[in-house]
């Protein structure tokens, strides 16, 4: 079926007259701030602790505006007869804001989830050298990055939560097991009473009727032959 000529401006026309009745609505910003999404792009925070400087981001970054300076230091063995490692130590990590696109390659590549996104987009300067924010200032917006969502119930357990959960537990068992109170040796047998000289004999007299009816003399020579 062949368009109705006109129609496109009939609809065009019809959307201009349902907006001109409606009541217009501006935003009194600076006196009321936006309510923005969660997710939205103002400025990059850094996790200083997470960074490892492997110099992921400053690589992948279209407009070359991340500039990260570190230097080398040797660890002493965690063990005796260990070896020596060596670890890049974070010196100055900073982002030029003048130059940044906001495209977001730099938190995707990021292995250890050292960068984040945060909220906030009031850091305009009227020098354009303070746009770049150097790790103090980096690290200042990390308190404005939003709480990640919660996960789904039926979803599965996150790989870094479990293994924090691992450590916990392993190391609230050697806690316990450092305070439990040392277990108390077993106890010798008690050694059975050592029979004495002659009592053999003494019984077997005891329980027979002859032994009873021989002369006394008799029966004390014969006790001493058995004690000797």
């Amino acid at each position: 079926m062949a368009p109705i000529p006109g129609s496109g401006l009939a609809k065009g026309l019809a959307v201009t007259l349902r907006t001109m009745t409606k009541k217009t609505v501006t935003e009194q910003y600076p006196d009321v701030l936006p309510d923005l999404p969660p997710r939205t792009r103002g400025v990059i925070g850094l996790f200083e602790e997470n960074c490892t400087v492997c110099m992921l981001c400053a690589r992948e970054c279209p407009d070359w505006c991340i500039y990260i300076d570190s230097h080398k230091e040797t660890v002493p063995p965690a063990a005796p007869g260990g070896r020596e490692r060596s670890r890049n130590v974070l010196d100055r990590f900073a982002i030029d804001f003048s130059l940044c696109m906001y495209c977001g390659i730099c938190i995707e590549v990021c292995p250890f989830d050292a960068l984040f996104w945060s909220p906030e987009f009031e850091y305009a300067e009227t020098d354009i050298r303070d746009l770049t924010h150097e790790r103090d200032k980096l690290r200042e917006w990390m308190w404005t990055v939003p709480a990640p969502p919660a996960l789904d119930p039926g979803a599965e357990e996150a790989k870094e939560i479990a293994a924090a959960r691992k450590t916990a537990e392993k190391l609230a068992a050697a806690q316990a097991e450092a305070h439990k109170p040392p277990a108390e040796a077993p106890k010798p047998p008690a050694e059975a009473p050592k029979p004495q000289a002659g009592a053999p004999q003494r019984q077997a007299e005891a329980q027979d009727p002859r032994a009873q009816a021989q002369d006394p003399q008799a029966r004390a020579q014969e006790r001493e032959e058995g004690e000797s």
